[in-house]
């Protein structure tokens, strides 16, 4: 069975662990000599040796390893792993049944009591993500589990974690059969072409969903669209869905093009009436105000952190300017959708960055709605970063 070993955590991150806190961070550990191989049960304790939880050795960018029982004597095996998955499948019930929307989170880290681990869902078949190599041996048992919880096309795997220093972007074909790509999901009644066969991205982000919806339904109508940091077009594609005059996607990846005319396509959209732009999005910024060009809608949606041959972006850092940027090319009255996924900042501060921007621009705003992670990305209160979507509709007010 997997080793089992004690770990001392230093009285400072303690009592935020013992109220439920699941992330076992490498500066909580008073000593880390003892631990070998990833994938080890840790037993934590506090420095008076009361017990804390137990949980798994991992190293990934948030941390050390995750608390998965504040149970002392439960252990963690195949039965633990299965009941922990069927109570996220019992929880993703309504989406199973909406006929409208075939992808969506069905395990979500921490949030369903394991981090490190996600399980996604498109159409019948299911991508599971390891996040370290710690997780990763646990595969057996919980392959195992969603195999026995629930009926499947085909199930593949990404492994998201460096392994002897290299970073392992690696989709694995698991069980089932394969798919053949691309393979069609719906989202809200729209059509999205993904790709499980194709390193970690697999055509589209589903914690937007509720944002793409809103765009649709409430801002495009008779509205010029920008959409910066692309991707796949996702956010252009329902724009146009819901009645955009025109939108603009813009993005540095050479394959943005392609992905964004697919997308287009499939949902019936003559993507040549539309403008897809593969550049920089600074240097579009500059571009834009240069031919004087002013949108209606603008999507902001950076990673958050980002790096082309002469721009390095931070969202912590960078997202202040780049909202300036996106201020000068908005119309008045018009909106922009300013995004991040970066964990490193609660919605406080990102309102924060919105509030400068506006000011350093001698410009007025309000903030019309906001939005953070859907249902099926479920997260727990005593771990905030977990929760890291922060969407802010502001509209640039004359």
């Amino acid at each position: 069975m997997v080793t089992e070993t004690v770990v001392k955590i230093k009285a400072q991150y303690s009592q935020k662990m013992k109220k439920g806190n699941p992330i076992v961070l490498k500066d909580a550990i008073v000593s880390t000599d003892h631990l070998e191989a990833e994938g080890m049960i840790i037993r934590l304790v506090d420095e008076q040796n009361q017990f804390i939880g137990k949980g798994y050795y991992g190293k990934q960018n948030k941390g050390f390893g995750w608390i998965l029982t504040r149970k002392e004597n439960e252990p963690i095996n195949h039965e633990f792993f299965h009941n922990k998955i069927m109570k996220a499948v019992q929880y993703r019930k309504p989406f199973f049944q909406d006929k409208e929307t075939t992808a969506f989170r069905v395990f979500n880290g921490e949030g369903d009591g394991i981090g490190g681990l996600t399980i996604d869902y498109y159409d019948g078949y299911y991508v599971i993500s390891w996040y370290s190599l710690g997780i990763y041996q646990f595969k057996e048992a919980i392959i195992e589990a969603l195999t026995n919880l629930v009926p499947y096309k085909g199930i593949y795997q990404k492994k998201r974690f460096a392994e002897d220093g290299m970073y392992v972007e690696e989709d694995d074909f698991v069980t089932g059969e394969r798919g053949q790509f691309p393979l069609i999901v719906k989202e809200n009644g729209a059509n999205f072409a993904v790709y499980l066969n194709e390193g970690a991205m697999v055509g589209v982000f589903l914690d937007q969903r509720e944002v793409r919806k809103a765009i649709r339904d409430q801002y495009a109508k008779g509205k010029n669209v920008l959409n910066t940091f692309s991707y796949t077009g996702a956010f252009s594609v329902f724009a146009a869905l819901g009645g955009a005059v025109k939108t603009t996607s813009v993005d540095l990846a050479n394959r943005s093009r392609s992905k964004t005319i697919e997308q287009f396509s499939i949902n019936g959209i003559d993507y040549e009436a539309q403008d897809i732009v593969v550049e920089d999005v600074f240097h579009y910024f500059k571009y834009a105000v240069k031919k004087q060009l002013l949108f209606d809608l603008v999507i902001l949606d950076p990673p958050s952190f980002a790096r082309s041959k002469k721009v390095t972006f931070s969202a912590a850092k960078d997202y202040t300017k780049l909202l300036q940027q996106a201020i000068s090319i908005t119309a008045d009255d018009g909106v922009i959708v300013a995004s991040t996924n970066s964990a490193s900042f609660d919605m406080k501060k990102f309102k924060g960055f919105i509030d400068k921007a506006f000011r350093d621009s001698n410009k007025k705003y309000k903030i019309l709605e906001e939005y953070t992670l859907p249902d099926d990305f479920k997260t727990i209160k005593e771990y905030e970063e977990g929760n890291y979507l922060k969407v802010v509709f502001v509209k640039k007010v004359k």
